[in-house]
């Protein structure tokens, strides 16, 4: 870890409790009348870090949280909590990482040093994808089109605004819901969300 990152690491939980203590509201949006999506989130299928290939159908009947990560961010230290997340609801839950550059170049890592810095920093043992574009533009991951897209999803336009933002797909494969970077991934709202 370099020493920008323990900084940001050391940094990190008094970010978290001056927005709550300033009251900073941070987004989050639900799909509250349950739209289905016109294409479906199954035909999408993801390169993971090793290099294989995970196809989402094979994720049916459970719910799966998308979070694009970067390892040199205030946020990275959020790396700990979706851990904690993915062990307390690994029956029910599939959380996936999505290392992107897209934001101030916070993840310059290749592949490989990414695995290993979130394995040896947060003891991370879910899925992680190669290294990948989740803001719109032609490069963007085709993950990250549907969830950022209406015409695919059914209601959601909301691309990340920065790194570690959170969206959660339901069992039969419907965009629920969308969760700035600024919300924990162990807060309340996503708690509920995950046991809706």
């Amino acid at each position: 870890m370099t020493l920008r990152q323990s900084i940001l690491k050391l940094l990190y939980p008094f970010w978290m409790f001056y927005n709550k203590l300033t009251g900073r509201k941070a987004k989050s949006f639900g799909n509250k009348n349950n739209v289905h999506p016109p294409q479906s989130f199954y035909n999408l299928s993801v390169t993971l870090n090793n290099g294989s290939e995970l196809k989402l159908d094979t994720l049916r009947g459970k719910k799966i949280m998308l979070v694009n990560t970067a390892s040199d961010c205030g946020f990275t230290s959020q790396y700990d909590d979706l851990q904690k997340l993915h062990e307390k609801y690994k029956d029910k839950l599939m959380l996936i990482g999505f290392p992107a550059n897209d934001f101030k170049q916070q993840e310059k890592g290749t592949d490989e040093e990414i695995a290993e810095f979130c394995k040896l920093n947060f003891g991370v043992t879910f899925p992680l994808t190669k290294k990948t574009v989740v803001k719109k533009g032609q490069q963007q991951n085709p993950v990250f089109q549907w969830l950022s897209d209406s015409t695919k999803n059914g209601w959601c336009n909301k691309q990340p605004p920065w790194n570690f933002s959170k969206y959660i797909v339901n069992e039969d494969g419907v965009l629920t819901n969308y969760f700035d970077p600024t919300i924990s991934p162990m807060s309340q709202e996503i708690i509920k969300a995950i046991n809706e």
